[in-house]
């Protein structure tokens, strides 16, 4: 099956971004944010469907693929990469729309659905943590710590100048990737290879955990808690969809067990997959959609 070619976009933020773009503009508008380590590909599985009835937007986000990859870690702080999508809805005439995040761009979707209600009319979240109950499991579940710990290496800085070439193949076959590559194969692998060499391209994504403000303590460590933990939180007020796949080894289910006080409208539904089930399972994740009157 061919993929619409991508729109080169550039924003009222600074950056250009690649832009995937299917369907009727009269039709209600969805926006679809992928994560690490991924592009608009990532919906590759979901984006035919919904685009039958939908205006559907996928961007590579900034520093991923051959999206702009401004210098500096700041450049990749929360309120940067929100900003690029109020820009692109914007650009696009969008008012209100449905957002839908996976991963990263599901703790972007998040915080967009908190901060920006008057934009972000419906919200489907594919395992991606709610900031609230991901900081507090970090400092409460040791296990959820644990998983986490990978955090802390892709916050050295260290690491980039080994991500190219050979040793973009060695990254490629650590227990990380396999997570990613593991059920990949030709042609989808060729394209996650060529996105991830593009110039810049490793330390842009990774820039994404150095500019987070989530603490993530060692092991061994008790760090001062964070004072918003144990304060009121303001509630999500969208319909909310959350899609989960139960077999996420780095995201555990107190993440999804935990939101029904923070999210009065919740819809959870639960499936066999892993952390990356927008391709593991493309037809359960559309199912789910609709089911929920997406």
């Amino acid at each position: 099956m061919t993929h619409p070619a991508l729109q080169r976009i550039a924003l009222s933020t600074g950056v250009a971004l690649d832009v995937q773009i299917v369907g009727d503009p009269a039709s209600p508008p969805v926006i679809l944010l992928h994560g690490f380590p991924e592009s608009h590909r990532t919906w590759r599985g979901i984006v035919p469907d919904l685009a039958r009835d939908h205006y559907v937007i996928a961007p590579d986000q900034r520093g991923y693929a051959r999206s702009s990859k401004p210098d500096g870690v700041e450049a990749y702080a929360a309120d940067r990469i929100l900003a690029d999508l109020i820009a692109l809805a914007d650009h696009l005439g969008i008012d209100r729309f449905t957002l839908v995040g996976h991963d990263w761009g599901g703790a972007v979707a998040w915080m967009a659905a908190l901060g920006r209600p008057d934009r972000i009319a419906r919200l489907v979240i594919v395992n991606a943590p709610h900031p609230l109950l991901f900081q507090r499991a970090l400092f409460d579940e040791p296990e959820q710590r644990r998983a986490s710990q990978y955090i802390t290496r892709f916050r050295d800085t260290r690491i980039d100048q080994g991500l190219t070439g050979a040793g973009l193949e060695k990254f490629l076959g650590s227990t990380f990737a396999q997570h990613i590559t593991g059920a990949i194969a030709g042609a989808d692998k060729a394209a996650y290879l060529d996105e991830w060499s593009q110039p810049g391209a490793m330390t842009a994504m990774l820039n994404w955990y150095r500019a987070s403000g989530v603490v993530v303590p060692a092991m061994d460590e008790e760090p001062p808690r964070p004072a918003f933990l144990d304060r009121p939180f303001p509630p999500v007020t969208q319909e909310t969809l959350v899609i989960w796949g139960t077999r996420d080894t780095a995201l555990l289910p107190v993440l999804v067990d935990g939101l029904p006080p923070y999210v009065p409208q919740l819809t959870v539904e639960k499936i066999d997959a892993g952390h990356f089930v927008p391709w593991e399972k493309p037809d359960a994740v559309v199912a789910a959609m609709r089911r929920w009157g997406i």
